[in-house]
């Protein structure tokens, strides 16, 4: 696959970014939801694509985009100003700590990250990948704390998980006051375990509404499922 990724209202320039458009980030970006959401936060935009899939699918929405790697926030920009979504789009060159800091009054009614989730494993060879890759639990911990301060009375903050790492982010998130109202389970196929979870928090609790997402009915072939999901985006649907 070359550097450019064409969606159906907008292109993806992937050079400059070690962490290419993938399906964790198209899924997380067509799947997650808040009604009448008019300020979302993407923490850790890399390409700018899950940023991108929010303004095209909230056309009222202002979207903040944060990327701590200078190529790919660069490259986000670049992206973000030949979208139809221009004007509503805002990358931002800043740790999502700093960015807090340094707009401290701001709230969110959806905020959204793929972010890194390796804890305590074996580096990915070459240092913008491991950064785009590796967390430890003190990351979560930081992450949980200042969205939960920043997020509206009835915003969400969704989140795409390994199994493992979503555990940890479930006991922080308990913590600090955050209730846990929805699991997604992406499998591979009807019979695989789930290798992703999408989780949903709130202020408020709620039944904890479990779903799966199943992406295969067999090897290469896309269930309607997820292409139902990725009509809006994907060209090959």
């Amino acid at each position: 696959m070359g550097d450019i990724f064409n969606f159906k209202q907008f292109s993806v320039n992937q050079a400059g970014c070690a962490m290419k458009v993938n399906t964790d980030g198209v899924l997380l970006g067509a799947l997650a939801l808040q009604r009448d959401a008019e300020q979302i936060l993407d923490i850790g935009t890399g390409t700018g694509v899950i940023a991108l899939m929010l303004a095209q699918r909230f056309p009222n929405a202002k979207v903040d985009a944060v990327e701590i790697d200078e190529a790919a926030v660069l490259t986000a920009g670049e992206n973000f100003s030949t979208s139809p979504f221009a004007e509503r789009l805002r990358g931002h060159h800043s740790s999502f700590q700093h960015h807090f800091t340094v707009n401290s009054a701001s709230k969110y009614d959806l905020i959204v990250s793929n972010p890194p989730f390796y804890i305590r494993s074996l580096q990915s060879p070459g240092a913008a990948k491991s950064l785009a890759k590796h967390a430890d639990e003190a990351f979560f911990e930081e992450l949980i704390a200042h969205c939960s301060v920043h997020l509206t009375a009835e915003g969400s903050i969704w989140l795409i998980l390994p199994p493992e790492t979503a555990e940890l982010v479930k006991l922080l998130a308990k913590k600090m006051s955050l209730h846990l109202t929805q699991v997604i389970n992406i499998q591979s196929f009807a019979h695989s375990t789930p290798h992703r979870q999408i989780l949903t928090f709130k202020s408020q609790q709620t039944v904890i509404q479990n779903q799966r997402l199943i992406l295969y009915s067999e090897p290469k072939l896309y269930t309607d499922a997820y292409k139902g999901v990725l009509k809006d985006f994907l060209t090959i649907f």
